[in-house]
């Protein structure tokens, strides 16, 4: 991971900051440079959602903006919880990686040793899923994922949606795009190999441990306190609710749900060695576009930057994003 390193700033739903050079950076001026960095986003309605920047544990900036259900007209607060969607697979890959810290799973292992019938299971490892470069089909590239997405689903049905359909291609070599039924499968492969619910085994495995009390798994069922609910334009300067989903059908690549203050538990966590071994964080972070993480260099700054993988999609104002 030459040239690639944790994040000096942590900004959370939002599109980080760099410090000008050749100016002294209290944290005064820091909040007043993201305030303004914001506030046509703002005045305009083009951002919602919360935002926390953190510097070598200190908050910088804290803060949220929007409604979190333009029905209710209820804001966002720094409580809210949110849908992360693809950053979800961060959280998939980590379980998995802890499983196999404790001897309970192999990277090596074929997935049809686990799971019967998934095309080029007897080819494909654990591994390969991890990395997003199996070659599974991909469910939501397929003619009914729609229908999925209406109607509850557990990992073993999202599995069954893909099984007796042809590859995309041959696993291994370099991933090529977000996998996700690929996570479906790890959603499956770690209820096998704990005996649990994936709900409650990402509660056990990743959330309590590192006291992310405020996340879980949205298998369709109630949520304790707030949670943000997805809007889209309604004509040019106004929004509407968006069409609902049964987050369900997304279990293990987009189903994890959170607030910026567990977002920053996670971080802290996952970049320490009481939640994975430094060998297995590098094995993570030094692939380069897998385990739900990828790697660019940033023209700007002419150095590493690390971060997750959904931003190559995203880009700018959602989720969590860091930036040496």
């Amino acid at each position: 991971m030459k040239g690639f390193r944790p994040s000096r700033f942590l900004v959370v739903f939002a599109m980080s900051v760099a410090p000008a050079p050749g100016i002294a950076q209290s944290t005064n001026y820091l909040h007043d440079k993201i305030s303004a960095y914001l506030r046509p986003y703002i005045n305009t309605g083009n951002f919602s959602g919360s935002i926390l920047v953190v510097e070598s544990g200190k908050t910088l900036f804290q803060d949220s903006y929007g409604l979190s259900d333009v029905r209710s007209r209820a804001p966002n607060r720094v409580d809210t919880k949110y849908h992360i969607a693809s950053l979800s697979m961060q959280f998939t890959a980590a379980a998995a990686m802890r499983l196999v810290e404790q001897g309970k799973l192999s990277l090596d292992t074929k997935v049809s040793a686990i799971v019967a019938d998934v095309p080029n299971g007897q080819k494909i490892t654990v591994r390969e899923l991890l990395q997003e470069d199996s070659g599974l089909p991909d469910a939501n590239d397929l003619p009914g994922y729609d229908e999925l997405l209406n109607a509850h689903q557990t990992p073993e049905t999202l599995v069954q949606f893909i099984r007796g359909r042809r590859p995309i291609r041959e696993p291994g070599g370099k991933s090529e795009s977000e996998e996700h039924s690929a996570y479906n499968l790890l959603a499956l492969i770690i209820e096998r190999t704990t005996g649990l619910p994936f709900k409650e085994a990402m509660r056990r495995e990743v959330f309590a441990p590192l006291k992310m009390d405020h996340s879980g798994i949205d298998d369709d069922g109630p949520i304790e306190a707030r949670v943000a609910l997805g809007h889209v334009e309604n004509g040019a300067v106004s929004l509407q609710a968006a069409p609902r989903i049964h987050w369900s059908a997304k279990t293990g690549n987009a189903s994890v749900y959170s607030t910026i203050g567990d977002e920053r538990r996670w971080l802290a966590g996952f970049f320490s060695n009481a939640f994975l071994s430094d060998d297995r964080r590098q094995e993570i972070l030094g692939w380069g576009d897998g385990y739900g993480w990828t790697k660019t260099m940033n023209p700007r700054l002419k150095e590493g930057l690390l971060h997750e993988r959904a931003i190559t999609r995203i880009r700018v104002d959602r989720h969590l994003y860091a930036e040496t």
